[in-house]
């Protein structure tokens, strides 16, 4: 399916200038010219229910080594840094929570929210050390409004860490396995990053090819 439009607007930085980056025969997918976020428009989005249907036929769960191993790319650089008894968020925690238990097994006190499997807006009410998003960023609809209500979650010093994988240019996009997963909506790129850094005057390190981390500042905050 084509659109007729070249332009969409960016749901991360409000940009008009996402212009058309690539396609196929599913979906059109545009870049933004400003934090090159590039983004499925939401006339493409799966519902709700096709969405869930997805995350349903997952079988994560804690008692998995391997998922354990996958989610250790994160949780070793995470927990090397934080104190000992740190407060933390498992954002997008799917339906078999396992990095939380990774985290409470070494003292820490992690609280879950998944709009589908453990949808408690009350986690919003608090603060937090750390928060995690590992895999989760890239099926934001509404990725500025989601994001920004993270980071107002976080503490000043705190660490929201998120793994996902990076966009590149248009010739590896093309080949990305990752697009076809039509519950990814949004893909990040290093630039992304760094404009998220920018806007929210944080710290920022790339751990590995797909673990970010971005510290909030003691003092100012966009």
């Amino acid at each position: 399916m084509r659109l007729s439009i070249n332009y969409q607007t960016c749901p991360l930085c409000q940009s008009t200038q996402g212009r058309e980056f690539y396609h196929d025969d599913r979906r059109n997918y545009f870049r933004c010219q400003t934090c090159h976020l590039s983004f499925v428009p939401s006339s493409q989005f799966l519902s709700a229910s096709a969405e869930q249907a997805e995350y349903d036929l997952h079988q994560n769960s804690p008692a998995d080594q391997r998922y354990r191993k996958f989610l250790s790319r994160l949780f070793t650089p995470l927990a090397a840094r934080l104190p000992s008894g740190s407060c933390g968020l498992d954002f997008g925690s799917g339906p078999g929570p396992t990095l939380s238990v990774m985290f409470e097994e070494i003292g820490h006190v992690v609280a879950i929210y998944d709009i589908f499997y453990a949808k408690d807006e009350s986690v919003f009410e608090q603060q937090y050390d750390f928060i995690t998003a590992t895999e989760v960023v890239e099926h934001l609809h509404h990725p500025r409004e989601e994001l920004e209500r993270l980071w107002i979650c976080l503490k000043p010093g705190g660490t929201l860490a998120v793994m996902t994988k990076l966009a590149r240019d248009r010739e590896a996009f093309a080949r990305w396995h990752y697009k076809d997963d039509l519950s990814h909506v949004c893909f990040f790129s290093q630039p992304t990053f760094h404009w998220l850094a920018a806007h929210w005057q944080a710290t920022l390190t790339f751990v590995n090819q797909d673990v970010v981390f971005l510290v909030k500042s003691f003092v100012g905050q966009c």
